[in-house]
């Protein structure tokens, strides 16, 4: 089994708090994910922000974290805002019941 701290990323803390969360290797987080690893630490470490996820994604596709595509970046901060029960806005539309109170 590969060290975490091999990949991209990982450093000793992260390692520390993954290992905390079940996950013990670079293989194991491979085959967790990005997302489900982030919300595992998450769990435990509510503190973890934003950037952890990117780290663990780009950890997993062997690029740093700031290497990622806007596109990736867009759905890894869509996830996160869901655990923070953040959902994105809806889009504006008319409001057809404000315009039948007008004379």
């Amino acid at each position: 089994m590969t060290e975490l701290t091999s990949m991209a990323n990982i450093g000793a803390e992260m390692a520390r708090k993954l290992r905390s969360a079940g996950i013990h290797s670079a293989e194991e987080l491979m085959a967790t994910g990005s997302k489900q690893a982030f919300f595992q630490l998450k769990t435990l470490y509510p503190q973890v922000c934003l950037v952890h996820l990117y780290a663990l994604e780009g950890a997993i596709q062997h690029v740093e974290f700031n290497s990622l595509s806007e596109d990736q970046k867009r759905d890894l901060k869509a996830f996160s805002d869901c655990l923070k029960g953040r959902r994105p806005p809806p889009p504006e539309t008319a409001n057809p019941s404000e315009d039948e109170d007008r004379p």
